[in-house]
């Protein structure tokens, strides 16, 4: 039997390290031998206990951004070997082994070869510019600048739409400009914001709104500097509570909201699969958003980080 080092979750913000069984692939699944796994700001809320929590968690729970070799396939697995380096939609990857669907899973080709992939994330970036549907010419704004939004500023500069960046860190702000962003306002006043974008629209305000924070204010933002017709994509995770919206104002404008996150197995796998293309071809270059590096045995310090966003910090991968 195979043994693996493993994150577990013992009580809240209390993340151990342990040996347990590697996880056997059944039909349809191959195991993965992980290089590394991105941590996402959704795993801070469970890392800090939510009332429905049960501990200690199962071994690897959480990590849902893996990337690595196969190293055993389960049966009726065909069109995957061992040896082949994928990244995966699987759960439980904050350990040196996780099993996943094959038709969840995607082959990195050569030109990615020893470069990270966190391949959720950038697949999820993928989704949500599909489902924004930015067309050449419009105005767009991108509300929080963490990794998603770097990527997602990237993507819709390079259909041709001109993106106003709008983050609280003056850090993220160039970063923002670094993927090509035309203009970037501090996220520090409500109320200035929204005049600044009026002054860059020339009263118009966007075609597109992009919230990709997960809290209330930025989505009263996005309500608030959405053009007449426009569409608001909800991008952030909101998952810390119920949330209000300015319906009258999402009547009046006549706006359409859009619930960006993908939860059919094949849309997510194909945005996976248009990432590893995007980034293999040379369109993305994700590598200056992965800012911190951990090994497993201070996933709680990286998990820490994503929450509190030292000077810096964009993105943190696990190392194994």
């Amino acid at each position: 039997m195979t043994r693996m080092q493993a994150a577990v979750l013992t009580a809240p913000k209390t993340m151990e390290t342990t040996s347990a069984a590697a996880p056997e692939p059944g039909p349809g699944e191959l195991r993965i031998r992980l290089e590394g796994c991105g941590v996402c700001a959704s795993n801070v809320e469970p890392f800090e206990g939510q009332p429905w929590s049960t501990f200690p968690s199962e071994p690897g729970a959480m990590g849902h951004e893996g990337w690595g070799v196969i190293d055993a396939v389960g049966p009726d697995v065909t069109a995957f070997a061992v040896g082949d380096r994928v990244a995966a939609l699987s759960g439980k990857s904050f350990a040196e082994y996780d099993v996943a669907r094959a038709d969840q899973t995607v082959k990195l080709p050569s030109e990615l070869a020893g470069k990270p992939f966190p391949g959720e994330p950038l697949g999820c970036a993928f989704n949500i510019f599909r489902r924004a549907d930015i067309r050449a010419g419009q105005t767009v704004a991108i509300i929080g600048i963490g990794f998603l939004g770097a990527v997602l500023t990237r993507l819709a500069t390079e259909a041709g739409a001109r993106v106003i960046a709008i983050s609280r860190r003056d850090f993220t702000l160039d970063l923002a400009r670094s993927y090509g962003a035309a203009e970037t306002i501090p996220m520090h006043d409500h109320w200035a914001i929204i005049e600044r974008v009026k002054e860059l629209t020339g009263g118009a305000l966007c075609e597109r709104v992009i919230e990709a924070v997960g809290k209330q204010w930025p989505l009263d933002l996005a309500t608030a500097i959405v053009g007449f017709g426009g569409k608001l994509v909800v991008a952030g995770y909101h998952q810390d509570g119920p949330r209000q919206v300015n319906m009258q104002e999402w009547n009046w404008k006549g706006i359409d909201v859009i619930n960006a996150h993908e939860r059919d197995p094949a849309v997510n796998l194909r945005g996976l699969q248009e990432a590893v293309d995007a980034v293999a071809s040379g369109r993305l270059d994700p590598s200056p958003l992965y800012s911190h590096h951990y090994p497993l045995d201070r996933l709680g310090e990286a998990l820490e980080a994503t929450r509190d966003k030292p000077a810096g910090f964009v993105k943190a991968l696990i190392d194994y």
